[in-house]
């Protein structure tokens, strides 16, 4: 008898073996088959799916036994019915997901599946929080589907379902407690100093050269010289040429917004077409031996190295002489800038391209190229004194 016992013995612990063997590769198999690919969001949202569907499983069963009065296997068939439907429909979802890029109506059964076992599981409650607790544990197990969803669709779309107009970054960003970009404090507050200083010098001109009365345009300039002495103070703008440029460069812009007007920019898509303008006349000789002039062929366009007070004294040297060129409406070429104040052909090309905006300029470029077809290139040839032509002297 003992031998046999022995024997039996042996043979369960062999089938223990066997069955613990085969349950551990089948364990693997899933695991490397379904669990290993996904991410690990992926694996926790199902696997707090099933903890929540377990728990309105379990509401439904006492349903079923106190409500319906169901007793045996009759109750374990048909107790969880609703929860059988519900997985099915979130499966089909998921594949209409996959093969046409929306859940469809398999989608819209799944939250009313989950709404109708959260009602059933929760009229069998004993208490209020049972009752909330089992309103609760469907729509989690819902919600958590809803989210790997999303994460499906983004992975197969490569975007989100929907862009929010309203989201708290936006609110901040319009309430003006954030910014938009990566700009620290400081680069944010110089910017708005210089923007101040660049509307209050167009607010000021436009009272000068529109005959505003004598207080307003002292009040205007009054204004534009707090803002300037509050820009030099906070941004450094005396010594940083960064800045410097960014302030020219937004009064310039400011002075030509009615050129916006005029403007005729070229459709996107509008073939290309060659454009050789026809001068309206024979140019001057001065014009037509300076026309093809090439600034990099007279100068070497490297770029100088200077410190501060040196680049800016030779700024307001190279802008005196456009003034004074400008005063006799001719327009500078780049190179008679750097020959005449000594600089390299890339500063002054960058200090023209600046001031070619400003109206006086843009005025003598315009009517040059209306009437003459001559487009300024940088190299844009100086008129002499004898050959002026935009005058109104003859």
């Amino acid at each position: 008898m003992t031998v046999i016992i022995s024997v039996l013995g042996l043979i369960a612990l062999a089938l223990a073996f066997m069955l613990i063997k085969i349950g551990w590769r089948a364990g693997a198999w899933l695991f490397s088959r379904y669990v290993s690919p996904r991410p690990i969001e992926d694996v926790l949202t199902v696997v707090a799916a099933c903890i929540a569907t377990g728990v309105s499983a379990q509401g439904m069963w006492r349903f079923s036994g106190d409500v319906l009065g169901l007793d045996g296997p009759l109750r374990f068939l048909l107790f969880a019915f609703i929860e059988v439907a519900i997985i099915t429909s979130a499966v089909r979802a998921r594949r209409n997901m996959r093969e046409n890029f929306s859940a469809g109506i398999d989608g819209i059964a799944v939250w009313a599946l989950t709404c109708l076992t959260a009602v059933l599981s929760s009229m069998d409650a004993r208490s209020l929080p049972e009752a909330i607790f089992r309103l609760a544990a469907p729509l989690v197990a819902a919600w958590l589907w809803e989210r790997g969803m999303a994460i499906e669709r983004h992975r197969i779309r490569g975007t989100g379902r929907i862009n929010w107009r309203l989201t708290p970054e936006r609110l901040l960003v319009r309430m003006g407690l954030a910014e938009v970009s990566d700009r620290t404090a400081s680069e944010v507050d110089a910017h708005r100093r210089l923007t101040r200083v660049a509307l209050a010098a167009k607010r000021a001109k436009a009272l000068r050269e529109g005959g505003g009365s004598e207080r307003r345009v002292r009040a205007a300039l009054a204004k534009l010289d707090k803002a300037m002495d509050q820009a030099v103070e906070h941004t450094g703008l005396a010594v940083d040429p960064q800045r410097q440029e960014a302030l020219l460069a937004q009064i310039a812009a400011l002075y030509n917004t009615s050129k916006l007007v005029d403007a005729d920019p070229r459709v996107p898509w509008e073939p290309e077409q060659d454009h050789q303008p026809v001068p309206a006349r024979a140019l001057p000789p001065a014009l037509t031996q300076l026309h093809d002039d090439e600034d990099d062929d007279v100068f070497d366009a490297t770029p100088q190295v200077l410190d501060t007070a040196e680049r800016a004294r030779l700024m307001r040297a190279a802008r005196r002489y456009w003034d004074r060129q400008i005063e006799k409406r001719i327009v500078p070429r780049t190179v008679d800038i750097a020959q005449e104040v000594g600089i390299a052909v890339g500063t002054a090309r960058e200090w023209r391209a600046l001031w070619k905006l400003e109206p006086q300029a843009h005025a003598i470029i315009e009517a040059l190229y209306q009437e003459h077809g001559i487009v300024d290139t940088g190299s844009f040839p100086a008129v002499k004194d004898d050959d002026r032509i935009l005058t109104n002297t003859p």
